[in-house]
């Protein structure tokens, strides 16, 4: 069976994607990767702290005939990351893809100047939050079957979606090209990417012999409302874009086209994957960029 060629659609199952809202009608990273999961036939449960925007998300997948819920969570509660996946599983009684999406620019300064409460907070929303969500939905994406689980009418297992999937699981992590070389003026932001990379290693490290996938997606300078929403001028907005060998400036769909990759099953023989989307900006010999162009500047 594995021999076959790979699934391309994700009809049949279920992604969380936190993170999932962003301002008005702008697309960032997590409600383009919820579009795409829609597109490519996943039912998505659309996570924010914002319910709002988390619906907004919804309503632009429900207008191109996708299925999608909206849920208000605090992922930095367990008590909550545990109810938005517990409501998934009452709603579409399974789930397969987790998207840890949810990132703030943070705490901003040094080792020095940084503020230790904010510190702490970005810490818990950037990082803290994926082992939250991951906590409690890899128990339930065991339940799901692969071509490898024997045939049995007394089977407690979900049903097989197709005939050759291969893993009951996928996660994918967003890290940030700032976690793989640093490149901000502030400690925080880096520190909790470079977290992120790493915790993908380990959890992809301690998942695999059960089926489950764990991977991360490294944006480079995106040109998402995370960035222009506080106000960037143009020559930023240039100079990220220069810092790339391409030249050309990416946006949320192009993470979020890279999220929907790992996340489906044309990825199947990939895990603990670290996967640039920068338009080749870790293959330059200077991270170096104007303070106002970086995150949380």
């Amino acid at each position: 069976m594995a021999s076959q060629r790979p699934n391309r659609s994700l009809a049949g199952t279920v992604a969380i994607v936190t993170g999932a809202g962003s301002a008005g009608t702008g697309i960032g990273n997590g409600r383009a990767a919820a579009i795409l999961l829609a597109e490519a036939g996943a039912s998505v449960v659309c996570i924010d702290l914002n319910f709002h925007d988390a619906q907004t998300t919804v309503d632009m997948i429900k207008a191109e005939s996708g299925t999608a819920l909206a849920l208000q969570t605090d992922v930095t509660s367990e008590s909550e990351c545990e109810s938005a996946v517990r409501t998934t599983i009452a709603t579409y009684s399974r789930l397969d893809i987790l998207v840890n999406n949810v990132g703030i620019g943070g705490a901003t300064g040094t080792a020095v100047t940084a503020s230790k409460e904010a510190w702490t907070l970005g810490l818990e929303i950037n990082v803290t939050s994926m082992m939250l969500m991951a906590k409690h939905a890899i128990p339930e994406m065991l339940q799901n079957s692969t071509c490898h689980d024997p045939a049995s009418p007394t089977s407690t297992l979900r049903p097989l979606l197709w005939p050759t999937r291969l893993w009951r699981g996928s996660i994918v992590n967003m890290g940030s090209v700032a976690g793989l070389r640093g490149g901000t003026p502030h400690l925080l932001y880096p520190t909790a990417k470079g977290a992120v990379v790493n915790m993908t290693r380990a959890m992809a490290a301690h998942h695999a012999e059960e089926g489950i996938r764990v991977n991360c997606v490294c944006p480079g300078m995106l040109y998402t409302p995370m960035m222009y929403g506080p106000g960037m001028s143009e020559e930023a907005r240039e100079a990220r874009k220069n810092r790339s060998l391409l030249k050309t400036e990416g946006t949320g769909w192009d993470a979020g086209a890279a999220i929907r990759f790992l996340a489906g099953d044309e990825s199947r023989w990939l895990t603990g994957v670290v996967l640039p989307v920068d338009a080749g900006a870790t293959c330059a010999t200077s991270t170096d960029i104007p303070r106002s162009a970086s995150v949380g500047a």
